[in-house]
């Protein structure tokens, strides 16, 4: 069951009073939600409410509170990921999957193969923002990833201090051959650098050679970009949390 986010402020004690229009029409008018049925919510302050309908009105539904904790919902890394933006579909499935996946950020990339025009992306922010938090209500997830504005590659690696350069030539190292050589801080950003399907530029490559950052293979196949995000993720995650 998908839960709903709600502020803290729509608590009365055990009971929660739900007054937005587009929740009141998502519960009750498009799920077709009836008295003692049950549903989810999730606060601000990621404490789940596991609750049933008690009243519904013309505008409004009460839901009784029957249980509340904790969520533990949520990773234990702070992921950012940077990655090149793609096409409309494989941009917003990357942006889905990245929220499914626990990404703390998610940083639409300005590259020089980029698949998509500045002016574009400028005007795609509050859309892809949007797509992170229905996909945090479908997957229950705890907390809402922020989509920033978009940055171009030099800026983006100036701000964080551990970067993961996913590329898919030039490099054989493999990430839990790099973990064991290089100590990861579970408490700081790790960004994760994505890019375009066509790959980074030779530019671009001098750019990461110069500042000396690790360039990590995802294996021999060569994996669209959409496809080569997820694995990077799951590869960080096992790499830092199990490697």
């Amino acid at each position: 069951m998908p839960h709903f986010l709600i502020k803290s402020e729509n608590i009365n004690g055990k009971t929660i009073t739900i007054a937005d229009k587009e929740l009141y029409k998502h519960v009750i008018k498009v799920l077709r939600s009836k008295i003692g049925e049950s549903v989810l919510f999730l606060d601000e302050n990621e404490i789940q409410y596991e609750t049933r309908i008690s009243e519904i009105f013309q505008n409004t539904f009460n839901c009784l509170i029957e249980k509340k904790y904790k969520s533990q919902r949520k990773l234990n890394l702070n992921i950012v990921i940077a990655q090149s933006v793609l096409n409309s579909e494989a941009q917003i499935s990357s942006i889905q999957k990245a929220t499914e996946l626990g990404c703390r950020g998610i940083i639409p990339l300005y590259t020089e193969n980029c698949a998509v025009k500045e002016n574009v992306i400028k005007n795609k922010i509050e859309k892809w923002q949007k797509v992170a938090y229905e996909s945090v209500k479908q997957c229950e997830r705890a907390d809402v990833p922020k989509v920033y504005n978009y940055m171009k590659l030099e800026d983006v690696i100036k701000q964080f201090e551990q970067i993961i350069i996913f590329a898919e030539h030039s490099c054989e190292l493999n990430f839990m051959d790099y973990v064991k050589q290089h100590k990861i801080d579970k408490t700081k950003d790790i960004l994760i650098v994505i890019g375009p399907e066509g790959g980074f530029s030779n530019k671009e490559f001098k750019l990461f050679k110069e500042l000396n950052l690790p360039l990590i293979t995802l294996g021999n196949l060569i994996l669209r970009a959409d496809t080569a995000l997820v694995a990077a993720i799951t590869t960080v995650i096992n790499g830092v949390n199990y490697g």
